[in-house]
Parts: structure tokens; C-alpha cells; sequence
């Protein structure tokens, strides 16, 4: 037991005060998630343990609520005669019946696989095949029929496919697919106990989770209950949560970001999850559930600074200096709190300037935030600047999936916003002498499935994982991420540039939704950028064009208007890495068109092929 020491200087987080006592699992006493969980039922049955909107109110559950459900699909995979170790698939939104499909398979001794709701139906199909999963949980029978559809072989190895929502149609033959209500009916009325579940295989695996590749097939990461628990565990030595402490899920559960932290995490530390309803409704569900702790991504930022940099653009002077002003003088206070320079006295305009500015935006996002967690990609540091400045605590963190995942993140006490933080305890990390940031400890994964040509190709010789990414560690032990090792751009002048930082500096612009940089072998840099068409047709008009159609972009006078945009963003950087061409789209990249992974990463070579002409033209000549 320990009370919370890191109470902000903002004033809506004064009550961090009485935050009260953690009540966090030790794990290493049990041999399975399960086991945690029914510990966790046990410890505090009467205690909010998850939140989801039904029937137009926020209604909540008790963790004896959860652990009685629990009981009952235990008993329904148990029905099913499956052998430990026998593969399980679930494909939904984040919900309740996400929990219950996972801890009640894995109580029974079962292999989680979680694939992405957005994803396209071939690569849910190849999945299912890879691991011969015996019981699949959809959301539709529509979504079955689709992914059935698609696959290329028959699937047969399914024992049961389960549909979530609405009825099955009348022409169904197969004796396989039914109900959610039906399968678990023969347990509805059963007074069942949940108990200490089946002992978990000799390995320990607990999930298989499919990495979205950029290229090729995605590979499937073994990882274990004790790679998971060790995880989560660590992460609470470095930021404590509590069980006041409530959560917003909105990131995909089959992402082991937001799995382990967003899910098993508030198993562990005790606090509750309210699952949010969908990403266009993610602003006023924040208003509702007024989370303490939020689990993100940086797009959440980049679309929130976006909106504000276009208020203030539209804005009066005054306006602009008062935001200004109050980031500024916050980002201030945070850097002398962090021991890294003098507050000054401008800090007495403070909190006049944290209540028309910083405390706005902060009920934006529910109002009550304790800190947030960024991971998955970089977030900017002119984006982290802004926001920290306003009083909101965003930790970056960094990891894999086949790390379980985290390996790094900043802390309270110790926030470096241009870094990935500190390895959590008991990570190893080195640099390698190419720059790749390598790690050893308890998340590393056991493998990938069924394929140990890859997992050598992704561990040293003497036991390290290769993350891929370039890195550097500073003298006081923050690390940061510089580049990704396959997608570092050489030039043929022989200058090497990274291009995740230059696209991120790119879509800072609120009129450039995705961006993608080029030159590997070229004399410059050029680069493909997706615009957003709202902003464009407001754009359009100020900048003088005629029209406002992506016809417009193939002019040379709006190609020399955005490349001048595109270089004031990219100021900063090295005069070898200025972008010199530029071509523009109307049309987003996404998931289902298989431009992007479902984790939201740009495929490049398809992006190559589909704009091959435009790269052509961009170069000719050189």
C-alpha cells in the first residue's frame, strides 16, 4: 500500500490528493491471467469494474458481475470439448463480451486470437487458417458470411462460429454458427462459481496476436500469461494507477497495447474501464465518463491540435496570445518541475491563464485526467508542447508486440516529451553498432507461430530482440527513436534520413491527413500527401485557386503552392532533407483498400505502386 505522491500543479487535479491506497495484484503468485482475475473478483467483488453505453445510458458492472459471467462461458467452451491449447479467434469492437470471450478461454485452458474488427476479410480468413482456431466470435453473421467468402480454404477446422449481434437468417445450414444467446443458454440459469481456472499449458501460451506487416504476411506472436503479466506489472512500478481510477478504451483490443495496459492492467491495479462507443463519438463519451487515465495514440493529439490550430488561425490576435501565452508559461512550469530550468515570474499569470485557456481544453477531454499514455507512433514534440503546456500529462511510451508490449515510457516524476522514456523495470535495452535499439526480459515473446525461420531472423544470437528501430539513449537514460532501420531514406548524395519524423511534421498542417516521403537513390526528397478535402475547400478559396477539386492538383501553380507549404513545415530539418515535390490526393489510405495495416502504418510499396506515375513525373529528369 502506498498513497500517490504526484499530485499536478493544475487545479483540476488537486484531488489526486485523495486518490487513496493502490490495491495492486503482485502476479508473480499466480500462473495464469485468469488466476489474476479471479483474485481480482475475490479482493473487491463490489467494485465498478467496466462501463459500456446500452440502452442510451452508461451502465455499470460489479467485478462479481463479470467474474458470474465469466463462470457461464467458461462452462459454454468447456461444452465444446476442445483440447488445452486449442486456438480460439475473436473479432468485435471493444465491449464487455470481449472480456468474457477472452478470460473465459483462457480460464479453460485456450489460446486467444484476436483479429482486428477493420481488417480485411482475406487476412482474417488466413488467420483463422494459420491457427486452425476451433471457435470464432463475430459480431454479424453478415461479417461470417464475408470472411468465409474470402477465404481459400474451407475452414473447416472451425468447431463453432458465435454471432454477437442480431438474428440468424432462416436459410442458415450451418449447424456450426449460432447465437451468442443460444450457445450460452444451457448456462443462463446455472448458479456458476468462478473458480481457479484449468492449469495453462507447459509453455504458458496465452495468445497468438497477428503483427499487420508492411509488407508480406503478418506473423503471429506467441506470447505467454507470465510475458503479459510481467508486462503490466512493470508498468505499475512506473505509473501508478489506482482503483478510483477509471479508463476510456477506444483503441482496438486486439492490439496488445491497449490489452495489456487498457484491460489487464485494471485487472491487476483494481480500476475500471468504460468502453467507448465509437471514435466519432470518443469526444463526448470523455464527457461523460470524465476518464483519469487515457491509453492513446498520437493521432488523438494531432486531430485535436488541428482542430485548435484552425480556431485560433481563424481566431482574433488576442486570442492567439492568450494560447500562446498560457502554453508557453505552462510548458514553463512543467520543465522547472522536471528540474530543467527556472519557472520566472511570468508564472504569476499562471492560473489566469490555465482558466480561459488550459482549463477549457482540458474538459474537452473529460476533465478529470490524471495522465495519458501515447504509444504506436511518435507523437511531435510541437504537439506534446502544447498539450503538456495546458496541464495535460502525456507520458510516450514505446514497445512491441513482441515485447508483450512495453519497453519503455516516461514517468510522472520523470517526463522527457521528445523521448520514449525509461525502460520499465527489468528491460534490457543496447544499441546495437547499426543503431538498432535491441531488448531482453520477461515480455519478450516466446516466438512467432509456426514459424522459427522468422523468429531467428528477429532475435541475436545470444537472445536479444531486434526491434527494428534506430534509437539513442541519452546521458541521463532517455531513449529516443530516430528511425526505422528498412525505412531509413539514403539519398544519393549518401545523406541518410529518416521519414516517419518528416510525415509527422507534415501532418502537423491540419490540411494534410497522411503523408508519405520518398528519395531512396534520388537526388531529393519528394513527397505523396492525402488532403483533407474540408480544409482543402476552405484553403482553396483563400489561396486564389478557381476550384476546389482534386483536378485543381495537378496544376503547376497549387503543386508550387503546397510544395512552399510543405517546406515551412519541414524547416527544421537538415537543408539535404527539404522536400522539393509534392503530390497531392483527395483520396484517405486506409485498411480495407490495404494501404494501410490495421495498426494504422503506411504499406509503402503499395502506396509506390499505386502512385507510380505521379513518382515518375516527380523525378523526370533526374
Amino acid at each position: 500500500m502506498a498513497d500517490f505522491k504526484n499530485a499536478s500543479i493544475y487545479p483540476q487535479n488537486a484531488l489526486q490528493k485523495d486518490q487513496g491506497k493502490l490495491d495492486i495484484i503482485d502476479p508473480t503468485a499466480f500462473g495464469s491471467i485468469s488466476e489474476l482475475f479471479v483474485e481480482r473478483v475475490k479482493r473487491t467483488p463490489d467494485a465498478d469494474a467496466y462501463l459500456e453505453y446500452k440502452d442510451a445510458q452508461w451502465k455499470t458492472r460489479k467485478w462479481s458481475d463479470i467474474g458470474a459471467d465469466i463462470a457461464k462461458w467458461r462452462a459454454a467452451f468447456e461444452s465444446e470439448k476442445l483440447e488445452l491449447g486449442e486456438r480460439v479467434a475473436i473479432r468485435l469492437r471493444n465491449c464487455i463480451e470481449w472480456v468474457l470471450f477472452d478470460q473465459g478461454a483462457m480460464s479453460s485452458g485456450h489460446v486467444v486470437v484476436p483479429v482486428y474488427a477493420e481488417d480485411r476479410a482475406d487476412n482474417i480468413a488466413y488467420i483463422l487458417d494459420q491457427t486452425c482456431a476451433r471457435v470464432f466470435l463475430v459480431d454479424t453473421y453478415e461479417d461470417w458470411i464475408t470472411i468465409a467468402n474470402e477465404s481459400e480454404s474451407s475452414l473447416d477446422f472451425l468447431r463453432r462460429v458465435i454471432v454477437l449481434s442480431g438474428a440468424l437468417p432462416g436459410d442458415n445450414t450451418d449447424e456450426r454458427v449460432v447465437s451468442l444467446e443460444r450457445w450460452l443458454s444451457p448456462f443462463s440459469d446455472q448458479n456458476l462459481k468462478l473458480e481457479a481456472p484449468a492449469l495453462p499449458l507447459d509453455n504458458g501460451l496465452a495468445t497468438i496476436v497477428f503483427t499487420s506487416g508492411t509488407t508480406g504476411k503478418p506473423k503471429g506472436v506467441m506470447l505467454s500469461h507470465q510475458n503479459i503479466l510481467s508486462n503490466a506489472y512493470s508498468g505499475l512500478q512506473s505509473v501508478l494507477v489506482y482503483p478510483s481510477d477509471r479508463m476510456l478504451s477506444f483503441l482496438p483490443l486486439s492490439h496488445m497495447f491497449e490489452r495489456t495496459i487498457g484491460c489487464y492492467l485494471n485487472v491487476m491495479a483494481g480500476s475500471s474501464v468504460a468502453f467507448n462507443r465509437s471514435i466519432p463519438e470518443l469526444i463526448d463519451d470523455m464527457a461523460m465518463v470524465k476518464p483519469t487515465v487515457l491509453i492513446t495514440v498520437p493521432r488523438i493529439f494531432e486531430k485535436a491540435y488541428g482542430a485548435i490550430k484552425t480556431q485560433l488561425d481563424e481566431g482574433s490576435a488576442i486570442k492567439r496570445w492568450l494560447f500562446n501565452t498560457a502554453v508557453d508559461l505552462g510548458w514553463q512550469k512543467f520543465q522547472s518541475e522536471q528540474g530543467r530550468g527556472s519557472s520566472g515570474l511570468g508564472q504569476l499569470l499562471l492560473p489566469i491563464l490555465d482558466k480561459l485557456v488550459g482549463g477549457k481544453v482540458r474538459q474537452r477531454f473529460g476533465g478529470k485526467l490524471r495522465f495519458v499514455i501515447s504509444g504506436g507512433a511518435p507523437l511531435s514534440g510541437k504537439i506534446s508542447r502544447v498539450f503538456v503546456g495546458l496541464g495535460i500529462d502525456i507520458l510516450q511510451g514505446y514497445g512491441l508486440t513482441e515485447s508483450g508490449p512495453v519497453l519503455t515510457v516516461n514517468t510522472l516524476e520523470k517526463n522527457k516529451p521528445d523521448s520514449i522514456g525509461l525502460p520499465l523495470i527489468g528491460t534490457e535495452l543496447r544499441i546495437a553498432e547499426t543503431g538498432e535499439l535491441q531488448a531482453k526480459g520477461p515480455g519478450v515473446m516466446l516466438g512467432y507461430w509456426q514459424n522459427p525461420e522468422a523468429t531467428s531472423e528477429t532475435m541475436t544470437d545470444d537472445g536479444w530482440l531486434m526491434t527494428g528501430d534506430v534509437a539513442t539513449i541519452s546521458t541521463n537514460g532517455f531513449i529516443a527513436i530516430t528511425g526505422r532501420i528498412k525505412e531509413i531514406i539514403v539519398l544519393a548524395t549518401g545523406e541518410k534520413v529518416p521519414p516517419s519524423d518528416m510525415e509527422a511534421a507534415i501532418c502537423d498542417d491540419p490540411l494534410f491527413e497522411q503523408a508519405m516521403v520518398m528519395g531512396e537513390g534520388r537526388s531529393y526528397l519528394s513527397a505523396i500527401i492525402v488532403v483533407d478535402p474540408t480544409m482543402w475547400d476552405r484553403v482553396a478559396v483563400a489561396a486564389g485557386f478557381s476550384k476546389s477539386s482534386e483536378q485543381d492538383f495537378t496544376s503547376e501553380k497549387v503543386r508550387e503552392w503546397a510544395t512552399k507549404r510543405v517546406a515551412q513545415l519541414v524547416d527544421d530539418f537538415p537543408g539535404y532533407a527539404n522536400i522539393y515535390k509534392v503530390c497531392l490526393t483527395l483520396d484517405p489510405w486506409t485498411v480495407e483498400e490495404g494501404i494501410l495495416t490495421p495498426t494504422m502504418k503506411l504499406k509503402r510499396p503499395v502506396i509506390r505502386q499505386l502512385f507510380a506515375e505521379h513518382i515518375a513525373e516527380m523525378y523526370e529528369g533526374h
